[in-house]
Order: C-alpha cells, then sequence, then structure tokens
C-alpha cells in the first residue's frame, strides 16, 4: 500500500486523542498538515508529533496534489462547510460527528459526496468497535430472534460540557446531549439493526438544569471552565420514541441530571433472547435454552476503535470500498436526531 498523505484540521481534543495518534500508528499515512484557526494549537501539534506543517487555514490546503484525505475535528458549525469544500477540491473526507447540525445541512453534505464521487465518511466510531461489531453478528445470526424493541439510556447526573461555550450554544452545535451523546447511541441502535427505516418519531428535548448557568453545580466539567458569559440554549435532557420498519426504540438522555448514577447502556430485547451493551465496553446476553435460563458475557480481544476507524478508512482510499460509516449510510441518524428536536418544537409526532 503506498502512502497517503493527510491532513488534521481542527487540532482541539478529539484530534488529538484519537485521530491524531491513530494516523501516526498507520505505516501508510503521512500527516502533512496541522490545521488550526488558533495556529498555536497547530504549532504545537507539529511540536508534539514530530511532523507536518501548521497552517492556520485549511483553504491553504485546498490545492495541493498530494492531500489525498483530511480528518475533520471541528466544532459542528463548520463540518459541512469544510467537508463540501475539500470534497470539490478533489480530497476524502473523515468527519466528526454529527455530520452536521441539521439534517438540511448533512443531505447537502450527501449530494456533494454524490458529484464528487469522493469519499465522505462520518466518525460514528462505534461501527469500528470490536464488542459492537460481535454483538451485531450474534442479531444477525438470529441469536435474540426477533428484536422488536431496543432502550437507549446515555444519563449522567451533572456533566454538562464547557457550560456557556460551544457546546451550549445551539448555533454552533446545533444541539446538545441528543447531538453531542444521542448520536452515537442511536447510531449503535440503527447499524446493529439493519437501518430500519423510521415511520414515526416523538420527542421532547428540555432545557432545565444548565439555564441558570451561575448556579449550576457540578463536580467537574469536560470541554473546558464555564463561561458565564457565553450561552446555554440547548438540550440537557431528551426523551423520546421512534417506531421503524424493524423494531421500536425508546430513549432518555442527560447531560445533567437530579439523579446520582450515570446509566450509559442499550438494551436490545428479542423474543429468543436480549443484551445489554454497556457503552463503550462489554454486553451481557440473556437466553433461555432447555427449560434453563442462560446468562452469557463474551470475553473480547478489543482493539481501539479509534484506530480501526483511521485504518479502514485509509484503505478505503487505496480500494474504493464503501465503508458502513459513508454519508449514505448515516444520514438516517441525522434524519432521526432532527425528527426528535422538530418532534419536540412542534409538540407533536412527526410521521415520515
Amino acid at each position: 500500500m503506498s502512502t497517503t498523505k493527510v491532513a488534521i484540521i481542527g487540532c482541539g481534543t478529539i484530534a488529538n486523542n484519537a485521530h491524531i495518534p491513530a494516523y501516526i500508528a498507520n505505516p501508510h499515512v503521512e500527516i502533512k498538515y496541522f490545521v488550526d484557526i488558533i495556529k498555536e494549537k497547530a504549532e504545537k501539534a507539529v511540536t508534539a508529533y514530530g511532523c507536518g506543517t501548521a497552517v492556520e487555514s485549511y483553504q491553504e490546503i485546498l490545492n495541493d496534489p498530494e492531500i489525498e484525505a483530511v480528518s475533520i475535528c471541528t466544532p459542528n458549525d463548520s463540518h459541512a462547510s469544510i467537508a463540501m469544500e475539500c470534497l470539490q477540491a478533489g480530497k476524502n473526507v473523515l468527519c466528526e460527528k454529527p455530520a452536521a447540525r441539521t439534517y438540511a445541512e448533512a443531505l447537502e453534505m450527501q449530494r456533494v459526496q454524490h458529484e464528487t464521487g469522493k469519499i465522505l465518511n462520518i466518525g460514528v466510531v462505534n461501527r469500528f468497535n470490536t464488542g459492537v461489531n460481535v454483538m451485531k453478528k450474534m442479531i444477525e445470526d438470529g441469536s435474540l430472534g426477533e428484536i422488536y424493541h431496543v432502550y437507549v439510556s446515555f444519563r449522567s447526573q451533572r456533566s454538562i460540557p464547557g457550560l456557556g461555550g460551544a457546546f451550549t450554544t445551539k448555533s454552533i452545535a446545533g444541539g446538545g446531549v441528543l447531538i453531542d451523546w444521542g448520536v452515537h447511541f442511536l447510531d449503535i441502535v440503527m447499524y446493529c439493526t439493519g437501518d430500519p427505516k423510521p415511520k414515526t418519531v416523538s420527542g421532547t428535548a428540555y432545557c432545565k438544569l444548565g439555564k441558570d448557568m451561575k448556579d449550576y453545580s457540578y463536580l467537574n466539567m469536560w470541554a473546558g471552565p464555564p463561561d458565564y458569559s457565553g450561552t446555554y440554549d440547548v438540550d440537557d435532557f431528551v426523551t423520546g420514541m421512534i417506531r421503524t420498519e424493524g423494531p421500536t426504540i425508546t430513549l432518555n438522555g442527560a447531560w445533567a441530571q437530579n439523579i446520582g448514577v450515570d446509566e450509559m447502556y442499550i438494551d436490545f430485547l428479542g423474543d429468543k433472547g436480549g443484551i445489554r451493551l454497556n457503552y463503550g465496553g462489554d454486553f451481557t446476553l440473556w437466553s433461555a435454552q432447555h427449560g434453563a435460563l442462560l446468562e452469557t458475557k463474551p470475553k473480547l480481544n478489543m482493539g481501539d476503535h479509534f484506530q480501526n476507524e483511521i485504518d479502514q478508512f485509509i484503505k478505503s482510499i487505496q480500494t474504493g470500498e464503501k465503508l458502513s460509516s459513508h454519508i449514505d449510510t448515516v444520514i438516517i441518524t441525522s434524519q432521526i436526531l432532527q425528527a426528535i428536536y422538530d418532534s419536540s418544537e412542534s409538540g407533536r409526532e412527526l410521521t415520515f
């Protein structure tokens, strides 16, 4: 396999924790550019990783014919515009989740991908998780029988990120806990159940615990310290129900709730068995056989799913293989997220 030269656009947390180390570990990749509107972040990456050139604007790298691929690790409000410009410049794109702030923006990204023929994958990294894929195979081989319902919980006590910053500003992020955490959980459900088409969606998103920012109590805060002069206009709790051509799906999600227990799991309920997936961890299968109730906890050799994602992205550039994280597949998740928000705003169930 020849060497693929890439650019990292956005040198913040997800780039440094996931994308950059995974590219560095791939022997078929050379990082040529680190790009960030705060050039000091890009320069810090050059120093830390001992490679590449620091650039302030991604537009500076668009005309470089050596760049075959880019990772977009910027705030949500720039995903669509940067991805489309990169595709039109002949670059293959891995864009962090969510695809965009809205379903309409995601559809525009998909349209440009079809026009250019370049790769546009979205960072729904759980599709490259070993445990998730083993579970998916068990579902497909009938271990659970017919899956009729899936329950999703992504709830934490007080975990609003960067209060007053980009995460809590709707014009930047597009939403709160649903678009930040829920995108991963719902995408796992869609992936493991065969991406069934949604039929109806009903949901309500609440902005409650964080809106009085100065009185918001917490133990720690990821994504930076609070900015009390900033904005908080996103959801910190969401609930919903989705009817699909396959199972029904119900969900409860919270960045912040007045319950001191974190519950991060997905229950797949089938007529022959059920599975609880602990998000980012293992899973348990319950079933019945010969009059006995069985509980099975598989032992897995878990690889790093970000490494798997990057490796498969680079391989797909070389081979033309269409991955499960391609925009054509995962856009259904964007559609469902949008429908939950629209249902909440309108106060009614939406029918597709």
